[in-house]
Formats: structure tokens, C-alpha cells, sequence
């Protein structure tokens, strides 16, 4: 970041003024960041073209440009590591980036030889493995675009998703394990290659089966996709679609976005190399399965020169004697880890079993921890500069599978501050508004982007895909981008998050955020897993808390009382419940968010739209079952 800033005519110390060149210069600042990055490619004469009309979805970012994002991902040295593949059984191997272009290319040169090529979709169901990697590079390989689901998911759940971009092949992997457990879903790919009319190809990753297939598919392993012939790489426009990723899908089918090559390249080079800190031969890893936005931001690593995980498994295993939550850990000392990406829920499952890395493990190699899937409670901050390791930035980062790449995450030139984001993205100009649409500080808002950035959308997939975006993210504010999250800019440029905006709570009228109490709950000895959310009562609104307890806990008025007085302590009155439930399960996105939509519409007696997007949809009849007159 210093010598970005250095190269380019700002003091290393000076953020602010170099934020402001980045999104008022946006052609001289992306160009400068294409070539701090050493991108592969041609940039051309022209990098940003505005639009009067249409400030942010009418602007284009080199238009003139040619480029491949495996290409970028795949240069350097070739004796280098490129990946260290683990799983849960403790299988460890590392590949280098020799090795990861031959493979890439027998299976480039096998796309071809099937008749897939630039624009067509190519789709995965696979496992956090090798295999997956470089089904994703080789689709970039040949100009194709990728879009992959993780096998956990059941069969509505990939229909949803990959059937609406309707691949012409499909990489599968027909047998994986997690959690110590075997899972054959062999059936389950024949049932998805069936709604697929399209598909003409399939590949089996790993463990091969027998799979009842049309008999105009073609069927085959991996090892035997493609000849060993040279790497080529079909240079694209910058705005050619490269990827498609999916939101949550809880409130309806789940909306297909469209990525570019471009705009994922530059964003993720810019956060990995300048706020991230990541250099040639550093290790980066991130705990995610292959369908979350964060996989790609992962593998984009490569382009920086970094070597990148892929753990595939539970992070979390049973054993005799209870849980190990230690197979990250033990994966970090072995790989010598320098960037450590987790989350919230399992930072929060470390605490509870009184683990403490750093007493267990020799870190020394570790640079960065880093979280994204919810905000990070101030608890948290101090939970891991305590258990894990002082010298070294933690960063808790934001943004979404929208624009795939964070509004707000860290900085090596800056101080953490406890319970905050800590710098705008570079070239995002990023506020929080309030109601009037005027700026704030200090005060919640919404949080929006005002100035186009290369990672916005293309478009949605399918059929009015431009007007469906445009509905989605400018309905609210004609060309300002609406993030949905409700957000607190700090006087320092730091932010807090307080979570979604349609899961905000408006007791008595007063907007609040979910993060705070989930934050004081976090403290709260006995407290496994909770949900909050919002119902309507004669004109208010109640705030309602489900609680999962621990090992058989009960919960007494005592505990409960004691839980309200944390809750008005750490975050306000307004923000203490007035129900407290226990219930068995909290529901959750096949992505491992929490779904506080959900359990609102089942407890009013309304219908949810989408249950193939939950992980555990079958717990939601206990909340339509929520008896006020049981609550404490």
C-alpha cells in the first residue's frame, strides 16, 4: 500500500487524500493499480468512460481492453507452490504451478474438443479440491464462464442456481466427506443433469460412479478429460462475463449475478495486494466451500504470487472425547499460513471451548486474520489479539457477493480499532446516508456506493437481467448504489456494521441493528447459537431472541434477566427483547448465514418462498409454533 502510494505521488501516511484520487481519477487510479499488479493483458487508450446520463450503470471501465483471468492467475515462476490441497482427514499436498497449468490445460483442451467455448456456461458441483480449481481455471481458460454449487446442496437448491444458466458441461464430484461422514450423491447429479437441457458433458471429479444420463451426455473422469497439449488462453473484453454467483435465495429464486473479467481481476488484486499485504510466496487461506464469493476471492491469490489453501471438510470434527477444533489450526503451522480467513461463528467456537491458538501452535508466519460473513463484535476483537497472536493485523471485512469484493476491509498502514472495519475500499466511494439522503457520521444509515467501480454487475442472468439489477441495487437511490446494510461511518473513516437492512429492528419506531445483540449474547456463558428478529404487535414492533443452549441448559428466569441486562448494558434498552424463546436449531443459508427473514414469515403465518436456499429448512416449524405465552 505505501508503495502503491509512493509510485503514484501520495505519502505513504496520507489515506485520505489517496481514497480521494482513487474515486475522482478513476481511469489514472485502475490504470495505475493494472500496472502496480503487473496485469497480463492489453489495458488499451481509454480507461474509464463516463456517462452523464447514467453516472454509475452507464460508466465503463477500459472498454479497449483484452485479458484472461487464468491467464493472470497463472503466471510466475513454475517451480513455485501454487496450492496446498488439505482435507479433514489430515491429506495434505502441495501443487506446483507447473503442475497447476498442466492440469489446466489437458482440461482446457478437453472443453474445446467437446465444443465449449467463449460465452458458453460451464457449471460445478464440487468438493473444496484440486479438481475444482482447475475446472474453474480451465473454463477461464477457453473465455467460458464458471458458476459452481457446493455438493451439500440438495437438488432444488442447484436447479435454482445453476439451472437457470443452463451449462453445456458440468464437473461433479459424486462422492465427498465431511464431518467424518461419506456422502454419495450420484442420484442427486443424475436428477440435476436431467433438468439441464443443455448439458452435454459431464465430468466426474475424484471417486467415480455410475450415473443415469441422457444418452446424448457424455460421461467422463477427469483424468481422462483432454489431451496434453499447450495452454492457451482466449483474451477477452473487460467486461466479458466470467463469473455467475448467487444471493441467498431466501425470498424467492435466487438471483443470478453476473461477474466480469475485469472488474473481479482488478478488485481482488487491489484488496489482496494493497489492503491485504499479500506478496509473492505468502500462504493464503479462507475456510468456504466452492459456491461462496469468498473461493473466488481466495483463488485470486494466485495472481499476486501467493500460494492459496484449499481445505476441504469440517473445521469442526467429533471425536471420543468431544470436538477438535483445532484441523485449521494445525493446517496453519503446517503451511506456514500468512493470511487466516474465517468468521465470526467460528472465531466464536474457539472461545467456547477455551481454545488458544497461539498456546497450541507455532504461528509465526501469520501476517493477517481476517473475517467476512457477519460483523465482528468488539468481544471478538479482543478474543483474538489475546488467543491468537498480537503482532499481526485482524481485519473484518464487508461487502458482498453483489459486487464480489469488499466496501470496507483493512489496511497495513492503519491501527485496528476494536469492533470497527477499518478503511474504505480504495476506488469505492463509499458513504452511509440517512433518511434526508444526506451523509452522516457518528449516526446509522444506509450504506451506499456513489461513484461506478469495475465490479459492479454486468447484469442478472436471464430474461430482464439489466432492469432486475437495476430494481435491486438503484430502486432507492437512482444511481447511487444500495447496499442493504445498514452501516455507522466513525470519525477515524473506520465503520461499524449492523446488519441487513431488511432484517432491521424498529422498536418503537427506532431503527436498530442485529449485530449488537448478537455481540452482547456472544458474552453470555450458556448461549451455543441465538436469532433475532423483528414481529409486529398493535403498531409497534417486539424484538424477539431465540436461544440455543448449551448442552441441555435450561432457561430461567434468572438467565434470562441476566441476557437482558447484557443486552441493555453492551448495546441500549431499546435493543433488550421482548420474547426470549429456546429453541433447538437456528436456521441458516446454505452459505452459513443466519435467516432471520424466514423465521419472521413462519412466526406471522406467512410462507417462505424459497426453503431449497436453507440449510435446515425443517427447523422452521418450531418458530411458526413460537408460543408468546412460553416465552420469558
Amino acid at each position: 500500500m505505501a508503495r502503491f502510494a509512493m509510485q503514484n505521488g501520495f505519502a505513504a501516511d496520507d489515506y485520505d487524500t489517496l481514497h480521494r484520487w482513487s474515486v475522482s481519477e478513476k481511469g489514472p487510479f485502475w490504470k495505475a493499480l493494472w500496472d502496480f499488479a503487473g496485469i497480463l493483458g492489453e489495458a488499451g487508450d481509454r480507461w474509464f468512460v463516463p456517462d452523464v446520463a447514467a453516472p454509475m450503470t452507464g460508466a465503463a471501465f477500459f472498454p479497449e481492453a483484452s485479458l484472461n483471468l487464468a491467464e493472470n492467475l497463472l503466471k510466475g515462476p513454475d517451480r513455485r507452490v501454487a496450492v496446498i490441497a488439505a482435507d479433514e482427514t489430515g491429506g495434505y499436498v502441495e501443487i506446483s504451478l507447473r503442475d497447476l497449468k498442466a492440469r489446466t490445460a489437458r482440461a482446457a483442451n478437453g472443453l474445446r474438443a467437446a465444443g465449449i467455448g467463449k460465452g458458453d456456461a460451464v457449471g460445478g458441483i464440487l468438493a473444496n479440491r484440486i479438481d475444482a480449481l482447475v475446472a474453474l481455471l480451465a473454463t477461464a481458460a477457453i473465455g467460458a464462464i464458471w458458476s459452481s454449487c457446493s455438493p451439500d446442496f440438495g437438488v432444488p437448491a442447484i436447479l435454482d442456481r445453476l439451472g437457470q444458466i443452463e451449462p453445456r458441461a458440468l464437473f461433479v464430484s459424486p462422492r465427498y466427506r465431511y464431518g467424518g461422514k461419506e456422502h454419495d450423491i450420484a442420484d442427486r447429479i443424475s436428477a440435476v443433469a436431467a433438468g439441464m437441457a443443455k448439458l452435454r458433458l459431464v465430468v466426474q471429479c475424484g471417486e467415480t460412479a455410475r450415473l443415469a444420463l441422457a444418452p446424448a451426455i457424455e460421461c467422463v473422469a477427469m483424468g481422462d478429460l483432454g489431451e496434453e497439449l499447450p495452454l492457451v488462453f482466449e483474451r477477452v473484453a473487460f467486461s466479458h462475463p466470467l463469473y455467475v454467483l448467487y444471493t441467498s435465495g431466501t425470498t424467492g429464486a435466487p438471483k443470478a449475478i453476473v461477474h466480469s473479467t475485469g472488474g473481479v481481476l482488478l478488485q481482488h488484486v487491489k484488496e489482496h495486494m494493497l489492503h491485504g499485504d499479500v506478496r509473492p510466496g505468502d500462504v493464503l487461506s479462507w475456510y468456504t466451500n466452492t459456491a461462496w464469493m469468498m473461493y473466488h476471492w481466495l483463488i485470486s491469490g494466485l495472481a499476486c504470487g501467493a500460494a492459496v489453501v484449499l481445505y476441504d471438510g469440517a473445521p469442526v470434527l467429533k471425536t471420543s472425547t468431544g470436538r477438535d477444533v483445532a484441523p485449521l489450526w494445525r493446517l496453519a503451522e503446517r503451511a506456514g499460513i500468512t493470511h487466516f480467513g474465517t468468521s465470526p461463528k467460528y472465531l466464536a467456537t474457539l472461545a467456547d471451548d477455551d481454545y488458544r491458538p497461539k498456546d497450541q501452535h507455532d504461528l509465526s508466519a501469520l501476517r493477517s486474520v481476517l473475517s467476512a460473513g457477519a460483523p465482528v463484535s468488539p468481544v471478538q476483537f479482543d478474543w483474538v489479539y489475546d488467543n491468537i497472536k498480537k503482532d499481526m493485523i485482524f481485519a473484518s471485512i464487508s461487502g458482498g457477493t453483489e459486487i464480489i469484493g469488499c466496501f470496507m476491509l483493512g489496511s497495513p498502514l492503519h491501527c485496528v480499532r476494536r469492533g470497527a472495519l477499518t478503511v474504505k475500499g480504495l476506488g469505492l466511494a463509499v458513504n452511509v446516508l440517512d433518511e434526508r439522503n444526506a451523509p452522516v457520521i457518528g449516526l446509522q444509515g444506509d450504506l451506499v456506493c456513489t461513484e461506478p467501480f469495475p465490479s459492479m454487475p454486468v447484469t442478472f442472468w436471464g430474461k430482464s437481467g439489466r432492469e432486475r439489477y437495476h430494481a435491486t441495487y438503484f430502486a432507492a437511490r437512482p444511481e447511487i448504489w444500495t447496499h442493504g446494510d445498514v452501516a455507522e461511518m466513525t470519525i477515524h473513516g473506520s465503520a461499524v456494521i449492523y446488519g441487513r437492512s431488511d432484517t432491521t429492528l424498529k422498536p418503537g419506531g427506532v431503527r436498530i441493528g442485529t449485530a449488537e445483540i448478537y455481540a452482547a449474547c456472544e458474552t453470555v456463558p450458556g448461549i451455543e447459537d441465538c436469532l433475532v428478529f423483528g414481529t409486529p404487535v398493535a403498531g409497534d414492533e417486539e424484538v424477539v431472541l431465540c436461544l440455543k443452549l448449551k448442552n441441555g441448559l435450561i432457561l430461567t428466569p434468572e438467565l434470562a434477566s441476566a441476557i437482558r441486562g447484557r443486552i441493555r448494558d453492551q448495546a441500549s434498552p431499546r435493543h433488550v427483547p421482548h420474547r426470549i424463546h429456546v429453541v433447538r436449531e437456528i436456521p441458516y443459508t446454505l452459505n452459513g448465514k443466519r435467516v432471520e427473514g424466514a423465521a419472521r414469515t413462519v412466526l406471522q403465518g406467512g410462507i417462505v418462498k424459497n426453503l431449497g436456499s436453507l440449510a435446515n429448512a425443517h427447523c422452521l416449524d418450531e418458530y411458526r409454533n413460537l408460543d408468546p405465552g412460553q416465552a420469558l
